[in-house]
């Protein structure tokens, strides 16, 4: 996503507004992929979500379509990016929804400015500062506290449940697909910055989704194969709301957001703001799940956010 800065003029309610309906559209998405757990195959939730988003957004994006040349030059880019945004990210959080809860979810994904320092040293030769180690060891320190469910000495026999790993390697894809946004290599063949801009946010959108689709439907091919069933239970009237919900809100609406937003604001307080998601989480699911959160919730918000924030800090 291309980002212009507009310096710091201080924070507007506008860019305020603007900040926070991305990390509440996050958590409600989590709690709604939570309740329709029973009700919607995991990996055909995901496709279902994004052939909608992507039919809701045609009107928008449509536009990049007939930009056919540029898009089959740099389909192995977009294929990548998509499998990995829509396809693998996604399809791995509703997985993770079926055995663990909204708030465990979004706390370990939380903790990605981990991942994103492990794949930036390791496959991009980003240096890391001794700052971002430091705030990297107290976000795992996170991460580990709230997959061991408040007890250290537990993790000797230690058994996470399968939604924890899943959103672990969740996180880690999502790193990848930043990484190769900003800082793609030459072999994928990405489209310019020219052509990126032609596009814009819409077009952008559009055409990740539609590459996606294919790594979605091939995994909700693999779930209709293993479980003989990929239906909806439509006997609850709810379900569609939900489904338009997740196509709408974390899907278009958060995206347009979130890049608007991170023009106003700038990443750095866009970092901040994304560490509300499971703060939303947790008001969230106490109110429609009633899920009540622990003490060790508090005690992993408090060391992930700690770690973003020593790691964000300038060098004196």
């Amino acid at each position: 996503m291309l980002v212009m800065r507009r310096g710091d003029a201080g924070m507007r309610p506008r860019t305020a507004l603007l900040m926070t309906l991305p990390p509440l559209m996050w958590a409600g998405n989590a709690v709604v992929d939570r309740l329709l757990v029973g009700h919607v195959p995991p990996l055909t939730l995901n496709l279902v979500r994004w052939v909608l988003a992507a039919l809701l957004l045609a009107p928008l994006g449509w536009h990049v379509l007939r930009d056919a040349r540029r898009i089959v030059v740099s389909w192995p880019y977009l294929l990548v990016i998509g499998s990995l945004g829509v396809g693998a990210y996604n399809a791995l959080q509703y997985l993770a929804l079926t055995t663990s809860t909204p708030l465990n979810v979004t706390l370990i994904a939380a903790s990605g400015p981990l991942w994103m320092l492990a794949v930036g040293a390791l496959a991009f030769g980003q240096p890391t500062a001794p700052r971002q180690m430091a705030g990297a060891v107290l976000s795992l320190a996170g991460v580990v506290l709230v997959v061991a469910r408040g007890s250290w000495a537990a993790l000797a026999q230690l058994q996470p449940v399968a939604g924890d790993i899943y959103i672990l390697i969740a996180a880690l894809a999502w790193a990848v697909y930043s990484w190769l946004l900003v800082r793609p290599p030459a072999w994928l063949r990405p489209p310019s910055r020219d052509t990126l801009q032609a596009w814009g946010w819409a077009g952008l959108l559009l055409v990740q989704i539609l590459f996606g689709l294919l790594a979605a439907a091939a995994a909700t091919a693999g779930e209709v194969a293993l479980a003989h069933s990929a239906s909806i239970d439509w006997r609850n009237d709810w379900v569609l709301a939900a489904l338009l919900f997740v196509a709408i809100g974390p899907s278009i609406l958060t995206y347009r957001c979130w890049g608007l937003g991170v023009a106003l604001g700038g990443p750095a307080l866009a970092a901040f703001f994304a560490n509300l998601t499971p703060l939303f989480a947790a008001l969230l699911s106490a109110l429609l799940l009633g899920e009540t959160p622990r003490g060790y919730h508090a005690l992993a918000f408090a060391l992930i956010v700690a770690g973003i924030a020593v790691s964000a800090r300038r060098s004196s």
